[in-house]
């Protein structure tokens, strides 16, 4: 079997730089950023992806698409979605399509849902309706009826995988609704294969790790992608740390500082 090449958007930010050393084992990885870095190991290839031909450059030969490219802070303003995750998800979309890529899959966001957290209405399945709480949650919101539109018309494979929360060492935060959404990085690994593989065309899921506190489901991310998360946030938690039944109080001003 030929080896799969693998597109990741964003390879320099915090998800891309652990898929980027994790995917390398079965896969042939091409790794994209914001600038271009020849030294690294793999190359990084430098592309703007509000540039269309920029993007399409990046496309030749490529199986799947991990597009982590974008804005990625719930707290950042219209200009800065509007051209790295609206714009820029686009231009991915329509370059993948036009290069005879196989399938994108997109990392969406836990803040398309996010006003259900605020108002603490779990638990929370990917059959309802996007409530986002941020302009940030509103673009990835916006990437995955894009995706469903480019499935549908174009038969291009979409797999949108809402990340909660990446983090080596969980630990470092006390809120409770962080703790919940906790991705480890080997669980961020198996997802993503897990998307990649999946003979599903298209889909939203939830992805994060096992936690006894999450309030987001994981059942058809486990029926339809195969995912069995090996870890959990109460596996690192101190000893005193408590799982709190139906979680605690979630921040008025929440997402601020998520």
């Amino acid at each position: 079997m030929t080896t799969r090449r693998i597109l990741i958007t964003g390879a320099t930010g915090n998800v891309g730089s652990v898929l980027s050393q994790r995917l390398r084992d079965g896969y042939e990885v091409r790794r994209h950023g914001r600038t271009a870095r020849p030294d690294a190991s793999p190359a990084v290839l430098g592309a703007d992806v509000t540039d269309y031909d920029d993007v399409r450059a990046l496309m030749d030969g490529v199986d799947t698409v991990v597009h982590l490219a974008g804005s990625a802070s719930p707290e950042a303003g219209w200009e800065s979605v509007l051209g790295a995750n609206i714009i820029g998800t686009r231009n991915v979309l329509e370059a993948a399509r036009d290069a005879g890529v196989r399938r994108v899959v997109y990392a969406s966001s836990n803040h398309v849902m996010g006003m259900y957290d605020r108002h603490e209405e779990w638990p929370v399945y990917p059959s309802h309706l996007p409530r986002p709480d941020s302009l940030y949650g509103v673009s990835k919101a916006f990437g995955e009826t894009l995706g469903r539109y480019y499935h549908d018309e174009y038969g291009l494979s979409f797999i949108a995988l809402r990340i909660g929360w990446l983090a080596d060492d969980p630990t470092t935060t006390d809120i409770d609704l962080l703790h919940a959404m906790w991705l480890s990085e080997g669980d961020t690994e198996r997802i993503v294969r897990c998307a990649i593989e999946a003979e599903i065309d298209f889909g939203i899921y939830y992805a994060i790790s096992d936690n006894p506190n999450r309030r987001w489901d994981l059942t058809s991310t486990m029926l339809d992608l195969g995912y069995r998360p090996q870890d959990s946030w109460a596996d690192v938690a101190p000893a005193d740390e408590p799982v709190v039944e139906r979680g605690e109080p979630v921040p008025d001003d929440w997402p601020a500082g998520s």
